[in-house]
C-alpha cells in the first residue's frame, strides 16, 4: 500500500492561506471537537480533490464558479476554497475556530510530553493516512508518535494481518526518511485474547518498537477471569503499555467498567515495567480517578495517550494530562517524556 507524503497544510497565517490549509484546518478542528465523521470527511475529501489540481486549473474553476462540478466538492467546501484563493478568511473556518469547547490546558506535564504512544491510521480504523497523522503530530510540537493500528482479530476495526503489518513497516521506514528528525515509531495495539495471549505473531511483535495491549472483547468477564487475563498480558515481555484498562465509555449510552483486581494488575505492571495508559479520549478518560490514584500510590509508570483515530484527535492529550496532574502523576513517571531513542531502548531493549 503506497503512501505519498503530502504536507497536510503549509505553515503560515490565515491571510492568503492555501486552500488545502483551510480545508484541513477545518477537518482538524472538527475532529478535535468530536464532530461526526461524515462532516470531517467532507473536508478531507475536498482537500484531496483540490490537491490534485494545478494552480491554473484551480484558479479557472474558482473564477468560473465550477468547483462544485468536481466530485467531492460541495457548496460549503467550494466556499472555503473560493475564500482562500481570494485571500479572504474562510467564513467556515472562522466559525469552527470560534465554536466548540476549548481543549483544556495540560500545564507543565503537557509541555514535557515529546510524543504520543497510541495512534491509529486508515490502515485499521483511523480516518487518515499515516503521513497525515505524522505531520499533524509534528505540527502539534511532538518529536515522535507511535503508530498502533489494531491487530488481526479485531476485524470490525480492519485489524492488520501479519502481512499487512509487515507492509506497514516498509511505509513507516520510507516516511521516516522524509520526515526526519520527526519519527514514526512502529507499533501495534494488540488485542488481548480471552486467555491473556496476544493477537499477533511473536516474531513480528519482536520487530516492533512499541506494543500497547488492550482488551476489546468480552469486557463483562467475571472478575477473577478478567484479572487472570490482564495478568497474563502484562507479563508478556513485549507488552509496554496496558491500554484503556477498564474499557469504560462515559458518554452517550456509556459502557460500564470491566471488573478486575486492580491492585494485582497494577502490581504486575510494576513488576514487569509496563506503563498504565491514561487514555485521553473524552469518551473514555480511562482509568477512573480512583484506579489512577491507586496506580500512582503503587508507583506505576504511565503513558498519556490520545488514542487518536484522526489528526484533530491528537490534540486530546491535554485531557489526559489534566487527570494525571489531578491525581499527582509525576512527569518523570510518564513515558511520553522520553526521547524517541530512550523510549525504544526502554520498550524493546532486545
Amino acid at each position: 500500500m503506497p503512501e505519498m507524503l503530502r504536507e497536510p497544510w503549509p505553515r503560515g497565517s490565515i491571510d492568503g492561506m492555501d486552500p488545502l490549509y483551510a480545508l484541513r484546518q477545518i477537518a482538524f478542528h472538527l475532529e478535535r471537537a468530536g464532530e461526526p465523521t461524515y462532516r470531517v470527511q467532507a473536508f478531507r475529501k475536498a482537500a484531496k480533490v483540490i490537491g490534485e489540481l494545478t494552480e491554473d486549473e484551480l484558479a479557472q474553476r474558482v473564477k468560473a464558479g465550477t468547483l462544485t462540478a468536481l466530485s467531492g466538492i460541495g457548496k460549503a467546501t467550494a466556499g472555503v476554497v473560493a475564500d482562500a484563493v481570494a485571500g479572504r478568511d474562510p467564513a467556515y473556518l472562522t466559525k469552527v475556530l470560534q465554536g466548540g469547547d476549548p481543549v483544556p490546558d495540560g500545564g507543565d506535564l503537557q509541555k514535557a510530553l515529546r510524543g504520543d504512544c497510541h495512534t491509529h491510521s486508515d490502515w485499521s480504523d483511523g480516518g487518515s493516512p499515516i503521513a497525515e497523522m505524522a505531520v499533524a503530530a509534528r505540527d502539534l510540537g511532538h518529536e515522535w508518535m507511535v503508530l498502533t493500528d489494531h491487530s488481526p482479530r479485531l476485524t470490525v476495526a480492519n485489524g492488520l494481518s501479519p502481512d499487512r503489518l509487515r507492509a506497514q513497516l516498509d511505509v513507516v521506514a520510507a516516511l521516516n526518511e522524509r520526515l526526519a528528525p520527526f519519527r514514526i515509531l512502529s507499533g501495534i495495539e494488540v488485542d488481548i485474547h480471552l486467555d491473556g495471549s496476544l493477537d499477533q505473531e511473536p516474531d513480528l511483535l519482536d520487530d516492533l518498537d512499541f506494543v500497547v495491549a488492550s482488551v476489546h472483547s468480552k469486557l463483562r468477564m467475571p472478575k477473577p477471569e478478567m484479572t487472570a487475563r490482564l495478568l497474563a498480558a502484562v507479563s508478556h515481555p513485549r507488552v509496554n503499555v496496558l491500554g484503556h484498562c477498564t474499557g469504560r465509555l462515559v458518554t452517550g449510552r456509556g459502557r460500564p467498567e470491566s471488573e478486575f483486581d486492580a491492585e494485582q494488575v497494577f502490581q504486575a505492571c510494576l513488576d514487569n515495567d509496563v506503563a498504565v495508559e491514561i487514555n485521553a479520549r473524552p469518551e473514555r478518560l480511562d482509568p477512573p480517578r480512583r484506579l489512577l490514584d491507586l496506580a500512582v500510590e503503587m508507583g506505576c509508570r504511565f503513558a498519556v495517550d490520545s488514542d487518536a483515530h484522526a489528526p484533530g484527535q491528537l490534540s486530546w492529550q491535554p485531557y489526559g494530562c489534566v487527570r494525571a496532574i489531578e491525581c499527582g502523576v509525576d512527569a518523570d513517571d510518564v513515558v511520553n517524556t522520553m526521547t524517541a531513542d530512550d523510549l525504544v531502548a526502554w520498550a524493546n531493549p532486545g
